[in-house]
Parts: structure tokens; C-alpha cells; sequence
């Protein structure tokens, strides 16, 4: 009997051994950074566990100049050995590669995927460059015009979302979608910009149906985990910045 019960430890060891190779998964990034929260959204929305490998501010390691050569960039997905970079790339080869895993991320219509793939790019060349503008603005006038300049995204992005949502919670409807990960992320840094420069960006009277997105997401569960406090994120930024002033006088 114990030996048959020690076959069947060892069978179930190797057949769990088994399955956790082939979805062997890690991520290389580190937790402030907006970009590394998107894949580690997309591999909670779908179920999946991976090995977070922290890498520290202003040193490469070995293994993230191996995975990402070309822009040395974090994140870094490396599944089964093989890296995939980019952050929004490494949301859609997750959600590609495990369509039976959770809920669809992209949506499933080929001219709602190309809207929602406009919109991210949007946010990553147009609104997010605007919100770090109001850190660099010299002056108050400067720093209005940069806040102004913030919340007329977000208000363009209001119109987006009542669109895209249907009567929804999530740009993706029901449950957090492709357009959800590209803006969310960058949910901690607009409130660690209003916090450190006295501003106030995401407004309920004007943007009403993105304030109340912003609330549903950060509380989803596939969210709440990986979002930094907002306190804890600003520290990190003084640390940040202190670092990149020091590098720019060296």
C-alpha cells in the first residue's frame, strides 16, 4: 500500500512538473513602472502564475540585456525560455496564447481590436508624455497649461469610454479589457502627479464616467494587487527623479 501510494505521489509530482514547464513563466520589470503592471493584469485576468524578477532602477541585469538586446527595456515576459517584449505586445501574445484561460482581453471584433490598438497607442505617444509634462513645467503658467493640456485628454478618453463600454464598467464591457490595461496602468502615477503638484486631473463633474472607471478597476482583483499605494509610489518617484538628476549632472 505504500508503495503504491508512493507511485502515486510521484506520479502526480511528475505529471504537475509537467504542466508547470510548459507554462513556465517569468517577468522581468519592476513594480513602479506602468508598463510592467500591464502583462502582470493581463496574467491575472487569465489565471496564470509567473516569477516576478525585480530589476533595480538604473542597473540592467544579465538576463534582461539577453531577453531584450535591441531596447535593454523592461518588461520582459519569458515563457518557456523564450522572451517576448513590450508591454502592450506581451498583453496580446498572452491573451492569444491562452484564449481558454480567463476572459478574452482584446476584443473580438477585428475593427473594435483596431479602435481599441489606436486608442493605447494614443495614450502611450500623446496622454502619458502630457501627464509627465506637468513634473518637468517650469512656473505656474506652465503648469497650468500642462494640466490643462492632461485633463483634455482625459476628457477625449471620457468619450472613448462611453463608446467603447457599451453601458459598462470596462472600455472591454463587463470584464477589464485590452484598453483598460493600456490606461489603467498609469492610474498610480496620475495620482502621484496630483499629489505632488497640487493638481487635480481625474474630475468626477467633468469626467465622470472615467472617475468611477478608475474606482472599478484598481478594485478588481485581477488589479488591486499589483497597484502601488499612492504614498508608497510617490517615494519611489522622489527616488526616481533624485537618481535621474544625479546622472544628468554626472
Amino acid at each position: 500500500m505504500e508503495h503504491s501510494t508512493h507511485c502515486i505521489f510521484i506520479s502526480c509530482v511528475f505529471i504537475d512538473h509537467i504542466f508547470m514547464a510548459k507554462n513556465d513563466l517569468k517577468i522581468l520589470g519592476a513594480w513602479p513602472s506602468p508598463y510592467v503592471m500591464r502583462p502582470r493584469i493581463a496574467l491575472n485576468i487569465k489565471s496564470l502564475a509567473y516569477d516576478f524578477l525585480e530589476e533595480q532602477f538604473g542597473t540592467k541585469s544579465d538576463l534582461l540585456l539577453k531577453s531584450n538586446p535591441i531596447y535593454k527595456k523592461i518588461p520582459v515576459l519569458i515563457h518557456d525560455g523564450k522572451p517576448i517584449c513590450e508591454s502592450l505586445i506581451i498583453v496580446q501574445y498572452i491573451d492569444e496564447n491562452w484564449t481558454n484561460s480567463g476572459p478574452s482581453i482584446l476584443p473580438s471584433h477585428p475593427y473594435d481590436r483596431a479602435i481599441a490598438r489606436f486608442w493605447a497607442t494614443y495614450i502611450d505617444d500623446k496622454w502619458f508624455p502630457s501627464l509627465r509634462g506637468i513634473a518637468a513645467a517650469q512656473g505656474e503658467d506652465a503648469k497650468k497649461a500642462a494640466t490643462e493640456l492632461v485633463v483634455e485628454g482625459l476628457v477625449l478618453l471620457e468619450d472613448v469610454f462611453k463608446n467603447s463600454s457599451k453601458g459598462q464598467k470596462f472600455f472591454g464591457g463587463d470584464t477589464i479589457g485590452y484598453l483598460d490595461i493600456a490606461l489603467g496602468c498609469f492610474l498610480g502615477w496620475l495620482r502621484v502627479t496630483e499629489k505632488m503638484n497640487n493638481v487635480t486631473l481625474l474630475n468626477e463633474s467633468k469626467t465622470p464616467g472615467l472617475y468611477k472607471w478608475a474606482e472599478d478597476f484598481c478594485a478588481d482583483s485581477a488589479v488591486k494587487d499589483v497597484m502601488p499605494e499612492t504614498d508608497k509610489l510617490a517615494e519611489a518617484a522622489k527616488v526616481i527623479m533624485s537618481k535621474m538628476r544625479a546622472q544628468a549632472s554626472s
